[in-house]
């Protein structure tokens, strides 16, 4: 009996870990569109992935935010328009994790524009834009994926328009 349930346990882990593989394989692209987690603005942001390697993929992502506020007969208004490339390694395989799930970490490279308009009676009227620069950004995230093209995705991360994180969803092509 014991015989069987060592073979059945070893049946187990080697067809478990034939299954496990990054999601996003090599020449597979992916769309990720979601929300930011910010206490300035909402966030939104869409980008692509490409996958270069089975474990590793790069991409490109666009993201906006605004905030609007009124302190008495003023109204201040500033938005942010951010472009980055990105590059991720995914953990699957060095972590024999399910293809369902997909753990990544990564770098983008980003640069933002940013627009603000003043209207108030104490200072007038104002209106200016600026840049960032080009700005690093490190990142961590998750996805689970409910079928072979469409999953959820949380990410952390910082010094972007998100700074706290992202969620959204995730579409497989």
């Amino acid at each position: 009996m014991k015989k069987r349930i060592l073979f059945f346990v070893m049946v187990c882990l080697v067809s478990f870990a034939s299954v496990a593989q990054a999601p996003l394989e090599k020449g597979a692209m992916q769309i990720n569109t979601g929300i930011g987690l910010s206490s300035w603005g909402l966030p939104v942001y869409g980008g692509l992935e490409y996958g270069i390697g089975n474990n590793i993929s790069v991409g490109g992502e666009l993201s906006y935010r605004s905030k609007s506020e009124s302190y008495s007969s003023s109204k201040w208004k500033t938005s942010y328009t951010s472009i980055s490339g990105l590059a991720n390694y995914h953990f699957n395989e060095v972590l024999n994790i399910p293809s369902q799930f997909d753990f990544y970490a990564g770098l983008s490279l980003g640069y933002s524009i940013f627009n603000s308009k003043y209207d108030g009676h104490d200072l007038g009227h104002y209106s200016g834009s600026g840049s960032s620069g080009l700005y690093l950004n490190a990142q961590v995230g998750g996805r689970y994926f409910f079928s072979d093209k469409l999953g959820v995705n949380l990410e952390l991360g910082g010094g972007n328009v998100f700074s706290g994180g992202k969620v959204g969803v995730t579409i497989l092509l």
